[in-house]
Parts: C-alpha cells; sequence; structure tokens
C-alpha cells in the first residue's frame, strides 16, 4: 500500500480533477481505462502549471445518489482513476466521493497514498439538492479511519456547505459551524459561496479561522482576479471551474488558465 503523505496546507493552490462520469451513473460513456487516463493527464497539466495538489472528484455522476447508495462500483472506479492519477505525480491527492461518500474516500485515499479527503455534513444536518443529509458524519467517519488505520489521511470538513439550503441551522453561524468542526475533530475547514463557481465570503473564511485555529481553504469561485486576495485570509484555495476550457467545471483543464492562476497566486 502507498504510503500516505501528510498535507498541511499554507498558501497552497489545489486543483480539481473532475472524473468523467463512472461506470453506472447516467452519463456514462468512456471506458475505465480511458477516465483514469483522461485524469491523470489533467493532474499533470496542474502538476506542471504549479498547482501544490489535487482533488479528484465524482461531479460528472450527479444527478447524485447518497451515502450508503453508492455502489462498490464507485469505490472500484475511483480507486482505479486515483492509482493512474498518483503514478503520473507527485502531488498530494484529495479525493472527493459525491455525494457523501465519505467513507469511500477514505479508503480510495488510502489504497492510492491520498493525503486528504473532503468531506460535507462534517458537523450538522443539511438539506441538499441531492436530498436530506440528516445526520453529521463526524462520529461514525473518524471512528472509520481509526478502524482502517487511515489516521494519516487528513479530513477537510466542508462548512455549510454549497449546493444546500442552512434554514435548519440559520442561527448557527460560519463561527459556530467551524468551532463545532473543530471540537469533533476536523482537520481543516472549507469555505464556500452558495454554488460552484460562485465566489466565496472572505469574511466566512476568517470568522471559520479565528474560531477554530485550523487550516481555512477557500473551495469556489477562486479566479485569476481574486486568488491573491483569497490567498490574504485562507491557508489555500481549491480551484476548479476557473482554470477550464470557457471557465465551465465540466470542461477539459486549460493549462493556460491554470498557469495564469499560479501566476496570479504567486505574484
Amino acid at each position: 500500500m502507498p504510503t500516505t503523505p501528510v498535507f498541511s496546507p499554507s498558501n497552497a493552490l489545489i486543483g480539481m480533477v473532475h472524473v468523467g462520469a463512472l461506470p453506472g451513473t447516467p452519463h456514462h460513456q468512456a471506458s475505465l481505462e480511458q477516465l483514469a487516463q483522461t485524469a491523470a493527464a489533467e493532474a499533470a497539466v496542474l502538476a506542471d502549471a504549479g498547482f501544490d495538489a489535487i482533488i479528484i472528484e465524482n461531479m460528472h455522476d450527479a444527478p447524485y445518489v447518497h451515502g450508503g447508495r453508492l455502489g462498490p462500483e464507485i469505490v472500484a472506479a475511483m480507486t482505479r482513476v486515483g492509482t493512474e492519477v498518483a503514478s503520473s505525480g507527485t502531488c498530494p491527492i484529495g479525493v472527493q466521493i459525491l455525494s457523501g461518500g465519505n467513507r469511500h474516500a477514505l479508503a480510495v485515499a488510502l489504497s492510492i497514498g491520498g493525503a486528504f479527503i473532503r468531506c460535507e455534513n462534517f458537523v450538522y444536518a443539511h438539506v441538499a439538492d441531492e436530498g436530506l443529509l440528516p445526520e453529521a458524519e463526524a462520529g461514525p467517519l473518524l471512528r472509520y479511519r481509526k478502524s482502517i488505520d487511515a489516521e494519516r489521511v487528513s479530513i477537510f470538513a466542508d462548512i455549510k456547505k454549497k449546493h444546500a439550503s442552512h434554514a435548519v441551522t440559520g442561527d448557527i453561524s460560519v463561527a459556530d459551524a467551524a468551532h463545532a468542526a473543530k471540537f469533533f475533530g476536523a482537520d481543516g475547514l472549507i469555505i464556500t459561496g452558495a454554488w460552484t463557481g460562485t465566489a466565496a465570503d472572505p469574511a466566512d473564511a476568517r470568522a471559520a479561522k479565528e474560531a477554530s485555529g485550523l487550516p481555512v481553504l477557500i473551495g469556489s469561485g477562486v479566479t485569476e482576479s481574486n486568488v491573491h486576495d483569497m490567498l490574504a485570509v485562507a491557508d489555500g484555495v481549491i480551484v476548479g471551474s476557473s482554470i477550464k476550457h470557457g471557465g465551465d467545471w465540466s470542461n477539459p483543464v486549460s493549462a493556460a488558465k491554470a498557469a495564469a492562476l499560479v501566476a496570479a497566486a504567486r505574484g
């Protein structure tokens, strides 16, 4: 089993590799070998541009099923893809499996030598576009991580995640949720806007940082024009849409856009 590197973000640029639709999902077309090779090629573009880490995510699997409805074929496919990505470069790799496939992501990350996972609804219930996410993930997830000896795989938790209504927790501020996530054992936090590609409020990142003392990533809406300002308040950024052709998350990574964002961040 590959060695899992420790990932501690500091001024980090993390690029998204949106894996093509996996076997068994509505939009699946490409073979598993093609999916793996395409993901590895995009990861190599990001590494060559100067990104510090990569997340593989099954966003093309929409519409999503949640948690226990995810089939073993998703874990198998993401492991195959992740193995190809890991063999193509040296960047730390993160894993996210939608929706709510947090134990699945941990298992994949452990098997490929991944450094972290991205976890939705780590604390508090959510009402998301895929339905009700009725239970916080922290308790079962950390017990599972312990049981498979995967404690070197960090858990970065979304706070008041995108694509969700938060009316049921409307009396809980971002700072309150960040404090709870720290208390429940998150290794880092992720702040987003309301939707994929929508910019987060830097004030939310600052509040989460002050309330928790944990590393904070900004996870949506990061562009060449705002990345420098986002890194001024966060420990890192996760970038997807703005480094794709046409600025659309579903398109391939643009080498030119990726390089331009790195230049803006480091300039």
